[in-house]
């Protein structure tokens, strides 16, 4: 017997979509408002492979959430190039040669999506995260778009989407 399709699945129904431009992303140490861009997280899982005779099956092996992109504005008063070395320092000071402790440089974000009153729908808690890249842009006389950026890769521990 066909299944049926109800009046919900046919007729349009309203909704909200989420906006890419209504979030605000906390980092210890960095204004939130100098947050320009920053994706959301991305979790990948690896396969492991069983043979038997002569077919493969296959399970779901480690769970392994990838580094997460962000990009700052980087106006002359706060600095956030100050900003990111003040973080890249807490894990390696260039002038010593020393690495500092994780727990010096470890720290945890939050990104908060908004609807358009501005009211919090979707919460991402971030632990355990560090810088593993900082490029702090190139310059050119010939650029009139004015704008400095900053772009930050980080790699974190565990996330949770709290909802």
């Amino acid at each position: 017997m066909a299944n049926l399709l109800t009046p919900q699945e046919i007729m349009f129904t309203n909704f909200e979509p989420k906006m890419s431009n209504r979030f605000i992303m906390y980092i210890g140490g960095i204004p939130a408002y100098l947050i320009k861009a920053a994706g959301r997280p991305e979790i990948g899982n690896g396969k492991i492979t069983i043979d038997h005779i002569n077919t493969r099956r296959y399970i779901k092996g480690r769970s392994e959430w990838q580094d997460l992109t962000i990009t700052l504005y980087d106006p002359v008063v706060p600095s956030a190039a100050q900003a990111v070395m003040e973080w890249v320092r807490l894990g390696h000071e260039s002038v010593t040669g020393r690495n500092g402790y994780a727990d010096f440089y470890k720290r945890d974000l939050q990104l908060k999506l908004l609807d358009p009153v501005g009211t919090v729908v979707e919460l991402w808690d971030m632990k355990g995260c560090f810088l593993t890249d900082a490029n702090f842009g190139s310059l050119d006389y010939s650029d009139d778009s004015g704008n400095m950026d900053i772009s930050m890769t980080i790699r974190f521990d565990n996330c949770v989407l709290q909802y």
